[in-house]
């Protein structure tokens, strides 16, 4: 998604700087044609060498370093930018950019750039909270800088509290929200239903389901990267949430059916992907039930069916979209699941196909909505859950 976008990494000087190495490695990878202006201050912390083999470019330092391919390098830099992310940004720069101070080639090319500009403090924890960076800082934002605000926890100085760098994972996700996706759901709701569910017993054991999530998580994430606001209703997973994401967990079925009821009336699409228990325990034990010879028996009844109350309250011109895992008979279950629970799209997926199923990073999906049919090929579920968003925009109205 990067491909062709050229990335200009701002590093000052800051301990953190070595992790934008590894910043720099994930941008390439994608194809970006990613440029790094380093402080002489930070050059104490990682060799510029270690980014010129990184990127292929050369690593600038100095504003009147001659040996260089552009004629005015910091101008022509500046416009071929498709975004410039200044990490570790220290106070003094921040200082510097938020005064109009442009006395070296990283502060006289951002000064000259036109494209998204994003800020990500890395200090001391007194220094970062010190008012007068606080006010350099919301000058930048006014100015239409974006500030990444810095993740809490020990510092290299000894302290703890505010000013590490967030780590490369997230900010690259910024830069991917910034210019790495399409932004064609800008101003959309959408709601996004994640994981199993667990329906007690009693206080040591529960009915569960194999689903991870990755999934629901993944068309979250897509979402959020095409700009839409996200709300991702998740059962207990093990894997980090998407950023930019309002995350409501939930443990069990019916959690799960309040909070997404109660969501619902505000989106603009509903995309089930949860693996949601079809039965829950009549009677939960207070006490954890003790072993004992011979069987035993659980009386069941029926959890509340969410999508069916989705299609039956749903409002005009909302979409609903929901899941189908099939062990057999994929295609009937599916377009019966379609016309029972008035949806507007099934994914079906079945559980006997190479590349499917729970736990995997791919998945082979046939799209059902009322026209008829689409079987997607093996992709990643990051990919598929590009092709659901496409397919909805493409038969739905809720777009519009």
């Amino acid at each position: 998604m990067l491909e062709g976008k050229t990335v200009v990494l701002g590093v000052s000087g800051s301990i953190a700087a070595y992790k934008i190495a590894g910043l720099a490695s994930m941008l390439v990878k994608q194809k970006a044609d990613v440029h790094v202006i380093m402080t002489r201050n930070a050059t104490n912390f990682i060799n510029p060498i270690s980014f010129e083999t990184l990127t292929s470019n050369k690593c600038l330092i100095d504003t009147f370093d001659r040996n260089f391919q552009f004629h005015v390098e910091h101008v022509a830099l500046a416009k071929k930018a498709d975004l410039f992310l200044v990490a570790p940004a220290s106070a003094d720069i921040i200082g510097k950019i938020a005064g109009g101070i442009a006395d070296d080639m990283l502060t006289t090319t951002i000064m000259a750039t036109q494209a998204p500009r994003l800020i990500a403090p890395a200090m001391n924890t007194h220094m970062y909270l010190n008012p007068i960076v606080q006010d350099n800082l919301k000058k930048l934002e006014s100015y239409g800088y974006r500030v990444i605000r810095p993740a809490e926890g020990y510092l290299a100085c000894g302290d703890v509290g505010a000013g590490k760098m967030p780590e490369p994972d997230l900010l690259f996700d910024y830069i991917q929200q910034e210019i790495g996706a399409r932004h064609d759901l800008v101003g959309k709701k959408i709601l996004v239903t994640a994981g199993p569910t667990r329906e007690a017993i009693d206080p040591v054991r529960f009915i569960s389901n194999h689903s991870t999530g990755k999934m629901g998580y993944a068309v979250a994430r897509a979402a959020m990267l095409r700009g839409a606001q996200v709300t991702l209703v998740s059962g207990p997973v093990e894997i980090a949430p998407p950023p930019f994401v309002n995350l409501i967990s939930v443990i069990s079925a019916e959690q799960m059916a309040e909070e997404v009821i109660r969501l619902a009336p505000k989106m603009d699409a509903i995309v089930k992907a949860a693996a949601v228990a079809d039965y829950r325990p009549i009677k939960v034990e207070n006490e954890k039930i003790k072993k004992q010879e011979g069987g035993a028996t659980i009386e069941l009844e029926r959890t509340q069916d969410i999508l069916r109350y989705l299609g039956e309250h749903k409002r005009e011109g909302q979409f609903l979209c929901g899941f189908a895992m099939e062990t057999r008979d994929l295609l009937e279950n599916a377009k019966s699941k379609l016309e029972s629970k008035h949806a507007d799209l099934i994914v079906a997926n079945s559980l006997r196909t190479a590349g499917a199923g729970f736990g995997t990073d791919t998945n082979v999906v046939t799209l059902i909505d009322h026209r008829g049919q689409r079987e997607l090929p093996l992709m990643t579920k990051a990919q598929v859950a590009d092709a659901i968003l496409d397919y909805m925009k493409e038969c739905g109205v809720w777009i519009l």
